[in-house]
């Protein structure tokens, strides 16, 4: 985990069309990826340039595609970036490619590409997924700084020092970040049909 310094078929949630600086009550749920009914929500307070939140993100995915719309991940920006002079970037960059319909799509290459999160290589991530480029950073990206700034105070609010932090159905979760634990704490087994296939 990173810390403040001392001192089945997923689906793609449609952007909140609150304007800036209002949230509706969805707003927090705005970047979920699985079913939107599912029983179990998982939160992640994440950080793009965290290694540990790349190395929790094929686990949190996996966890998902398998559990045949019982869970799904909401994702909540918390750059840390006082040890992550990217993260700020790229959180703007993964709002303004949500707004355009490709907020996991651009969360993927970002993961994927946690060395590279500058202006540059942002724009030809864009470029990869045929978004409008103009608005992924600069003065243009800092129109969805908000809703950015909304989800690092509520991470504060929440008790959140570093990241990844997941909550389960509001819970927090402190044990290992992997599919079996985290089935296990929802009470979620292979054995079970009716959650999971075989």
């Amino acid at each position: 985990m990173t810390t403040e310094p001392a001192e089945g078929v997923a689906r793609e949630a449609t952007p909140s069309a609150a304007p800036a600086g209002t949230h509706d009550s969805g707003f927090a749920f705005r970047w979920a990826y699985g079913n939107p009914e599912a029983p179990f929500t998982i939160v992640e307070f994440g950080d793009f340039e965290c290694p540990y939140c790349g190395a929790a993100k094929p686990v949190l995915t996996e966890l998902v595609n398998g559990s045949e719309g019982q869970v799904r991940l909401v994702w909540r920006h918390f750059p840390l970036f006082e040890v992550h002079p990217y993260a700020l970037t790229a959180a703007l960059a993964a709002e303004a490619a949500g707004h355009q319909g490709a907020f996991w799509p651009m969360a993927k290459l970002l993961f994927k590409n946690q060395m590279q999160l500058d202006d540059a290589a942002i724009v030809r991530y864009g470029e990869e997924l045929g978004l409008d480029t103009e608005s992924l950073v600069g003065d243009a990206a800092q129109r969805f700084s908000e809703a950015v700034r909304k989800d690092y105070q509520d991470g504060i609010d929440a008790g959140v020092h570093g990241t990844p932090t997941l909550f389960i159905n509001g819970e927090p979760y402190t044990d290992s970040v992997t599919v079996t634990d985290l089935r296990d704490t929802m009470g979620l087994s292979r054995g079970k049909k009716s959650w999971f296939r075989r």
